[in-house]
């Protein structure tokens, strides 16, 4: 079809709504409440545009084209009709949206500053909502919501929990979860996803930087660990373009900072590895419970937990990478510096706001010592080199710490919905047959569709596994599998992000996503372009091992790197 916009012919596809032509054609549209490849709300209406012949604005993100369609973008009409829905906005809005940019994330902000609204010109009357902040992972301040409701979809149509929800009508409305409760006894998991799509900053992570700056400035012994999906998205906050791995700056910039060690998280992958494999083979073997389920992305444990515990069986024992480290920084490590485990402070950088519910599990510690201290976002790292005047160009890229600084990329990838299957096949392939397995690039398991399937053939074993990210695609599996519906699958890697930690609530907001397909390819080009690609294949885990561990289901293994979950009800604190 062809349409004319703002004076120049276009073609436009068959079906497609304005927004898609306009963003395809590189001329940038504002909008509040769209969400990409999901139906369109039009609830915001900043996305209207002036079609000749209309007699009223059209909100290009629910309007389809149609052939001969005269589309103006940016006249008079239409930008003093987005000013008018900011300075409506702002009329019941918290002033400092109008004269600083305290929320980096919020678009509201950004788009009063472009569209030239400095004053209140509509005050009206606000209901004073206090800020929630009873979560350990997520902040909710009601007085900056301006009722987009995109955090409601996504808890719901893409994460399939839906524990929050618009609560009363009109201008009463505001959005909150059931019966008004707090976020810490709601079924909320922790996830972020919200965050991720807030305009406004309405919705934050619970930030732990000050406590890690005092504990610093106050001598302790600070030590820090890395993500594998850090180091790729880590960029985007320091400037630098998407997908960039920074892993040596970043490295350099934490020692910069003060921090006694710095461990990457890459290396407990490995380690989750050797755990997880093996306990699929002995399932395997000894006709334990299949599918056996991943258990290193929190907030889908407290989804199994909330909503499926009859299903908690088929969850692997491991505990996450970040947890194992964790155990071992106050074991292993503390042992080898003479340290008492309440001596070290313990922190962790992760792409994900729920590895801070998940620190406070009881399970993660010893002795009323918790494993982990505290977990820094990658948006909170990020602030921090910009709080420690750190320039990031000056700086001579550093290795990580030995002995939890060396990885192979089977944990390096785990950062991708996919990468834990991956590394998991190519060590699992290895256990039962002695050999390596000669293709260590499982095309079907990568990329960033919700659902990804897969039959893996091991000596005379035919091996169904499945990927999912996002869990709406989980819940749907899970009921098929109750169901009886689905007997073919062995091993399931379940993420809670759409995308893997690569998209977690804790990484640089991505409006769109060129930023996430960014991420993952350069993990997938790191793990193609080194030599030591499978787990097993580690000499520091292999040297942990027989120094410490013993072996991978040891009991000492067990101790420190297994742990088991219960049913838990929704109004349960935590």
């Amino acid at each position: 079809m062809n349409v004319t916009v703002n004076g120049k012919q276009v073609e436009a596809k068959k079906g497609e709504n304005i927004l898609s032509l306009l963003k395809r054609e590189g001329i940038n549209v504002p909008t509040l409440c769209y969400l990409e490849d999901m139906t369109p709300a039009g609830a915001c209406r900043m996305c209207v545009v002036e079609v000749e012949g209309r007699p009223a604005l059209v909100p290009s993100c629910s309007q389809p084209v149609d052939e001969g369609m005269v589309i103006h973008t940016n006249s008079p009409r239409v930008t003093n009709a987005r000013k008018m829905i900011i300075e409506l906005l702002l009329g019941s809005h918290p002033d400092d949206c109008l004269y600083c940019a305290k929320q980096p994330t919020c678009d509201l902000a950004r788009l009063s500053r472009e569209y030239g609204v400095t004053k209140r010109r509509f005050p009206t009357q606000v209901r004073r909502r206090y800020m929630d902040i009873s979560s350990p992972s997520i902040v909710r301040d009601p007085e900056k919501c301006i009722l987009c409701g995109k955090c409601i979809r996504v808890c719901e149509e893409v994460q399939g929990v839906a524990c929050i929800d618009f609560i009363k009508r009109g201008s009463e409305s505001y959005v909150g979860c059931a019966f008004n409760s707090s976020l810490n006894v709601s079924s909320c998991i922790n996830c972020g996803q919200c965050v991720n799509v807030c305009p406004t900053g309405a919705l934050m992570e619970q930030s732990s930087i000050q406590q890690v700056m005092d504990a610093i400035s106050a001598g302790k012994h600070v030590v820090v660990q890395h993500a594998p999906a850090v180091s790729v998205s880590l960029a985007e906050e320091l400037g630098i373009p998407a997908g960039t791995d920074v892993n040596g700056i970043m490295v350099s910039a934490m020692r910069k900072m003060g921090f006694k060690a710095v461990f990457d998280t890459s290396f407990s992958a490995d380690l989750t590895i050797m755990e997880e494999a093996s306990e699929l083979v002995e399932r395997i073997k000894d006709g334990g419970t299949l599918p056996m389920m991943t258990s290193c992305s929190p907030g889908w444990i407290k989804f199994m937990e909330t909503f499926y515990p009859k299903m908690l069986p088929h969850l692997s024992t491991c505990k996450s990478p970040q947890q194992m480290l964790g155990a071992l920084i106050k074991t292993y490590y503390a042992q080898k510096k003479g340290l008492k485990p309440e001596d070290i402070v313990s922190v962790s950088v992760m792409p994900c706001t729920a590895k801070k519910f998940e620190i406070e599990r009881p399970e993660m510690g010893r002795g009323g010592v918790q494993d982990l201290d505290y977990v820094l976002t990658t948006r909170e790292l990020g602030r921090m080199i910009k709080l420690y005047g750190i320039d990031v160009k000056a700086l001579t890229p550093e290795e990580a710490d030995l002995p939890f600084g060396e990885r192979t990329t089977a944990g390096k990838i785990f950062g991708a919905s996919g990468g834990v299957m991956e590394a998991a096949l190519r060590t699992g392939y290895y256990l039962l047959t002695g050999k390596e397995l000669g293709v260590l690039k499982l095309e079907a398991v990568r990329g960033l569709e919700g659902v990804k399937e897969a039959k893996v053939k091991i000596g005379d074993l035919e091996l169904g596994v499945a990927v999912v990210s996002g869990l709406a695609n989980a819940r749907a599996l899970l009921d098929k599998i109750i169901s009886g519906e689905r007997k073919d699958l062995h091993f399931i890697e379940v993420m809670t992000c759409p995308g893997g930690c690569i998209n977690g609530g804790g990484q640089p907001i991505a409006r769109d996503k060129s930023s996430v397909k960014a991420r993952m390819q350069a993990l997938y080009s790191i793990d193609s372009s080194e030599k030591i690609r499978t787990s097993h294949s580690n000499e520091q885990l292999k040297h942990l091992y027989s120094d410490f561990l013993g072996k991978p289901l040891g009991e000492k293994s067990h101790r420190l790197l297994h742990t088991k979950y219960s049913p838990r009800r929704t109004s349960d604190r935590l």
